[in-house]
């Protein structure tokens, strides 16, 4: 690092803040805070007294934070997850003598720009690739790794696990299985208990009531709300959206530690504010983080459904990956039977988010 070629450094993430877990951190307990330093709002580190600038690739607009740049070096993390246009400026930038862009990511799509168009041409480019598996980090514990195998299933192994650059098709919860993830009985004591919600006007808005089964020591979907406005053939208003979330929630008798509500909707989450409904907190609607959440949960046993839930039940078993998203080199839902779906990821999500699945 001291001694590679003079001129300005760059580290990039999706996001500063995923740069700082994933890479940042571990730096400096490698080669202690005498030697790292993070300049948090700042936007630069240093390493042993090298200045490295710091920047997020999150969406499309991210290529003009680099633009007029020149760089000798640049270290990317999850570089599927960028946009291509800030991975074409980067490497445009890199044009000092023995510029070099080093780069890590998980598998993705076949027909991902990355791989269509960089990987698979890597005989015809100045470029080397290499591949790594779990048994290949030597500070990974045996168990640890055993674990991880365990708890993934269907296309995240083959990606996660096996490292293979492999097509979504078919169901995304392959391994829900009615007959061993769908139980009569409710839960003898609750802990904590989570809604979610996804909201349509034209479409369906459903509500699925999730809680900690403590004795069991597992979720469990337990209620379900939805009404179908294509069937019925009557929309409703926010406000009256929120009378039958508050007349469902005394129904249930159970009281949520939040409602995560799909974020698009502003209005009815306004809404329930004015009638007094607390905890109502915008969702985390990462599609394919909580994709992976529930599967995993689903993997591990660590998530069930009530067989009351019927329509959740026929969405997660009618939910697949869109065939016309994975030609663009996209992973995406098709847009079918998807709100029940949904509705679960956001509360799965949250739980995740707080590391509930493993220690609830």
């Amino acid at each position: 690092m001291v001694e590679g070629p003079p001129g300005p450094l760059l580290m990039v993430g999706k996001t500063e803040r995923t740069l700082k877990r994933n890479i940042l951190d571990p730096i400096a307990q490698m080669v202690g805070n005498a030697n790292f330093r993070h300049v948090i709002g700042a936007g630069e580190c240093y390493l042993y007294g090298r200045p490295i600038m710091l920047a997020g690739a999150n969406d499309e607009r991210s290529e003009g934070k680099i633009r007029g740049m020149t760089l000798v070096g640049a270290y990317g993390d999850e570089l599927t997850l960028w946009p291509e246009s800030f991975f074409g400026m980067l490497l445009s930038r890199l044009s000092l003598p023995g510029a070099q862009l080093f780069g890590t990511t998980n598998p993705d799509s076949p027909f991902h720009w990355l791989n269509v168009n960089y990987l698979e041409r890597e005989a015809d480019l100045s470029l080397r690739r290499f591949q790594f598996r779990l048994e290949d980090n030597p500070s990974l514990p045996a168990e640890y790794v055993e674990q991880l195998k365990r708890e993934y299933t269907g296309l995240w192994y083959k990606r996660f696990i096996l490292g293979l650059w492999v097509q979504a098709e078919g169901a995304i919860y392959d391994m829900f299985d009615p007959d061993i993830h769908v139980v009569d009985e409710d839960p003898e004591t609750v802990g904590i208990v989570y809604v979610g919600a996804d909201y349509g006007t034209a479409n369906s808005t459903v509500f699925i009531v999730v809680a900690w089964d403590v004795e069991n020591r597992r979720w469990i979907a337990l209620h379900e709300y939805v009404h179908d406005s294509r069937k019925t053939g009557r929309q409703k208003t926010d406000a009256q959206y929120s009378e039958d979330y508050r007349a469902f929630m005394r129904d249930v008798g159970l009281f949520p530690q939040s409602l995560e509500l799909d974020p698009s909707a502003a209005s009815f989450a306004l809404q329930l504010r004015r009638d007094g409904v607390q905890h109502v907190r915008a969702a985390d609607n990462a599609v394919l983080d909580g994709i992976r959440d529930v599967a995993r949960a689903f993997s591990t046993g660590q998530l069930v459904v009530h067989r009351r839930c019927q329509r959740l039940i026929a969405s997660l078993l009618s939910y697949t990956w869109d065939p016309k998203a994975q030609k663009r080199g996209e992973d995406a839902p098709l847009k079918q039977n998807d709100h029940e779906a949904d509705a679960l990821r956001y509360p799965v999500r949250r739980a995740m988010s707080r590391r509930l699945l493993d220690a609830a």
